[in-house]
């Protein structure tokens, strides 16, 4: 598989063939901090050959980068350690929202940083992803600010949904009928 410790021109050059605007790294080593601080060195490369083809780099989280290694976020070390300029985040909502962190106070430190959202919703427990509208993540309150975050497109996302059909729909209604009405 193509890497961009490895590969990352040609990974841009086919990105920007396809005529693609974002180009989503969609996951890093997250074991140590040397692992962390090379990956961010990666992204940092990457992200400039991406801005040089006209292309975005986005890092997409799950619940791990809020998760302390030796004492630090590894979601904080990455918006402090790369540009906003070559880095953009693809915020997942519910992964956030999961591990404690506030989507609004992210973008009020990171203004325009978060291009890309994946809406996703968890349960109540906090166990497992669930239909939007139907856990806990306060879309309304997140959709009512979505300007300072930067956000471009939002992409409707349940992990290990159980009903793929029934259960987008009932997503996609709610973000019709209640966020975007």
């Amino acid at each position: 598989m193509k890497n961009l410790k490895e590969n990352a021109q040609q990974i841009v050059d086919e990105a920007a063939e396809g005529g693609l605007k974002y180009l989503v790294c969609a996951s890093i080593p997250l074991g140590t901090t040397d692992e962390i601080k090379e990956a961010i060195d990666i992204l940092n490369k990457s992200g400039e050959i991406a801005k040089k083809s006209g292309i975005t780099l986005c890092y997409h989280n799950h619940i791990h980068e809020f998760e302390p290694v030796d004492g630090k976020l590894p979601y904080d070390m990455l918006l402090s350690q790369t540009s906003p300029d070559t880095l953009k985040l693809e915020l997942d909502l519910g992964w956030a929202t999961k591990a404690g962190v506030d989507p609004l106070e992210l973008f009020k430190k990171n203004p325009g940083r978060f291009p890309l959202w994946h809406v996703k919703d968890i349960t109540a427990d906090k166990k497992e992803p669930t239909e939007v509208g139907s856990g806990i993540v306060d879309f309304k309150r997140i959709f009512a600010d979505w300007k300072i975050s930067g956000m471009q497109h939002f992409f409707v996302e349940q992990d290990g949904a159980p009903k793929p059909i029934e259960n987008i729909t009932t997503s996609f209604n709610y973000i019709k009928n209640s966020i975007l009405a």
